[in-house]
């Protein structure tokens, strides 16, 4: 590895942690010397990098710090296109739409001889297959989850019984072939989960829900309802 992508790569260890690192971590994952990373270190610090930190208690970037956005690794440029490709294939129109153009901006951004690596990726993913479509309006679901407003369902389950839910939205789990919307349903005071397909209508209302957000996603992170839509 290169001198300068290495002191690329070491920033780019430290940023991505907010507990000290040690030299022999960041060495074991470059796959390089203990000693190599001092000398990094301090040369980084000399080009006023803001790392804290000392030799056997770890260092830290300081907030504030950053890089241009776009300098990205074939790798980092791998991944990109590969996550965008599954989104292209899986998710609602609005957002493969996205996909498409964070993929067309990479390419136009970064430099000539990384340009195959998105225009001519070595990965793929795999198109979506006997997809069901979603009965809900996805942009403004989303929407409601950023703002922790509430939404009410008409809902009807497998066996074809509807029922009448308010939730409040807390994310949309893709799957291969059908979306989850996770929330917490008032009616059954716990987390369920609700298959985009099975929405009869949505009425999107402008009140929040009374819970802060951070605290619920906590909680609903803990419960793991990424399972099969629960319908009681």
């Amino acid at each position: 590895m290169r001198r300068a992508d290495r002191l690329f790569q070491i920033i780019q260890v430290l940023r991505r942690t907010r507990k000290p690192l040690t030299a022999d971590a960041i060495a074991a994952e470059l796959e390089t010397s203990k000693r190599t990373i001092y000398r990094d270190i301090a040369s980084l610090i000399e080009q006023r990098v803001p790392i804290r930190g000392e030799a056997g208690m770890g260092y830290i970037l300081e907030k504030g710090f950053d890089l241009p956005p776009l300098m990205l690794t074939p790798d980092e440029i791998e991944a990109c296109v590969l996550g965008a490709q599954w989104v292209v294939g899986h998710a609602d129109p609005a957002l493969a739409r996205a996909a498409e153009d964070l993929m067309a901006k990479i390419a136009e951004t970064v430099p000539d001889r990384l340009r195959p690596f998105v225009l001519e990726p070595a990965s793929r993913a795999r198109s979506a297959w006997n997809r069901e479509p979603d009965r809900i309006d996805m942009v403004r679901t989303r929407s409601q989850i950023h703002e922790g407003k509430k939404i009410t369902l008409n809902y009807r389950d497998e066996h074809g019984r509807d029922s009448e839910r308010t939730i409040w939205p807390i994310a949309v789990g893709y799957h291969e072939a059908v979306r989850l919307l996770a929330a917490w349903c008032e009616l059954r005071r716990d987390f369920r989960s609700f298959r985009t397909d099975r929405v009869v209508t949505a009425v999107y209302h402008d009140e929040k829900y009374p819970e802060r957000r951070d605290l619920l996603r906590a909680r609903w992170r803990r419960s793991l309802v990424w399972e099969a839509p629960k319908d009681t």
